[in-house]
């Protein structure tokens, strides 16, 4: 597995010097550290440090975000989405997944991690103290990894004691790492769910380089849940290869062979996708990979699925596995449509406000 030890280069801001989480990156061994007089120096910089062979991720590249860091996931549009809400921290990531969307939406240098998050937290507070009937879900791992770097950011315990008061607030720090063990000793943890994307043994091996084996994340899970945590779990992409559905519920039984299931908060199921144009993308950044050889049709959002038998049979699969285990995890599908909502659930959502509606029911009724 990747970890910060890999990083050969870090950038920063002279006006950030003191900031807390730049000198504890200073203080990493082994890397280059590289101070900027401003943006444009840095930008100059990063480039030099391209052209010496440093390749993206191994520089991080710490700076402010401008913008609101605290809002709502974008979805899908046209499909049934969960309506989490999303704390930026950063952009981009050590482990290089062949399937990543980053790979097509993000162009820029380095591992861009943002030094001030802490701007956030009290929009955070705000937002759940102003509303306590209901229920939020926060997370952090949209554009980047939650936890590769964490245990120099800070960011989750920052996020989990920030959390911690408000029992409507429920914050996921979702990883492809083994990171949990400066997590573990934290007092009072609230709602906080520590959460993993997991596929089978031969996707990780083909499509998910430099991430942690999956018996390395189950291991992490269960440390994680034996030291109280609620934990979740995201089958996400699923990728069709000979014998893929029983191969996924192997991983099901071997999950809960670790994990007391009914301290799983939820676990979300969907199937390899992708944007038009990624698939060139793919082909060019890993060549000679299989993942684009399948026949994907497009979908109302305009991406490219599976056939819809495929996914059903699928999820179905899936949902039948996991609740043969316990009824208490909220199984949801990721970026689906209404028809295959019903054809997999025998329910039919027409807004992405009517599945967190239930979602927010399910959680209130099992962990509150």
């Amino acid at each position: 597995m990747r970890t910060v030890q890999d990083i050969r280069a870090i950038l920063y801001l002279s006006e950030d010097r003191d900031n807390p989480m730049v000198r504890r990156f200073r203080g990493l061994s082994g890397a280059e550290i590289i101070e900027c007089a401003d943006d444009g120096a840095m930008e100059r910089t990063a480039e030099a440090v391209k052209a010496r062979g440093i390749a993206s991720k191994e520089a991080v590249i710490l700076k402010k975000f401008p913008g609101r860091m605290f809002q709502k996931c974008p979805g899908s549009p046209g499909m049934i989405c969960c309506n989490y809400l999303l704390v930026n921290i950063g952009f981009n990531c050590l482990f290089n997944c062949t399937y990543c969307y980053l790979n097509y939406y993000l162009n820029s240098y380095g591992l861009v991690q943002f030094i001030n998050v802490e701007d956030s937290l009290g929009e955070i507070e705000g937002t759940a103290a102003a509303n306590p009937g209901t229920i939020y879900r926060v997370g952090s791992g949209e554009y980047t990894d939650s936890l590769m770097m964490d245990a120099i950011t800070g960011i989750g315990e920052a996020l989990i004691r920030t959390a911690a008061p408000y029992r409507n607030l429920f914050v996921e720090l979702k990883t492809k790492s083994s990171n949990v063990r400066h997590l573990l000793d934290i007092g009072d943890r609230g709602n906080a769910v520590l959460a993993w994307s997991l596929n089978t043994p031969e996707n990780i091996n083909f499509y998910e380089a430099g991430s942690a084996s999956l018996e390395e994340r189950l291991g992490a899970a269960e440390a994680a849940s034996r030291a109280g945590y609620l934990t979740a779990f995201h089958f996400d992409p699923m990728i069709i290869h000979d014998g893929w559905i029983d191969r996924y519920r192997e991983v099901v039984d071997l999950l809960f062979s670790k994990v007391n299931p009914d301290r799983v908060a939820w676990i979300s199921l969907g199937c390899f996708r992708y944007s038009p144009g990624f698939r060139e993308i793919i082909r060019e950044a890993f060549p000679g990979q299989a993942l684009t050889s399948a026949e994907l049709f497009p979908g109302p959002d305009g991406k490219y699925r599976y056939l819809k038998h495929a996914r059903v049979e699928a999820y179905r699969a899936m949902a039948e596995k996991i609740r043969s285990y316990s009824d208490v995890p909220f199984v949801y599908l990721c970026m689906e449509t209404e028809s295959v909502w019903r054809d997999v659930f025998g329910v039919e959502y027409q807004t992405s406000d009517d599945l967190e509606r239930a979602f927010s029911s399910h959680l209130k009724e099992m962990f509150l």
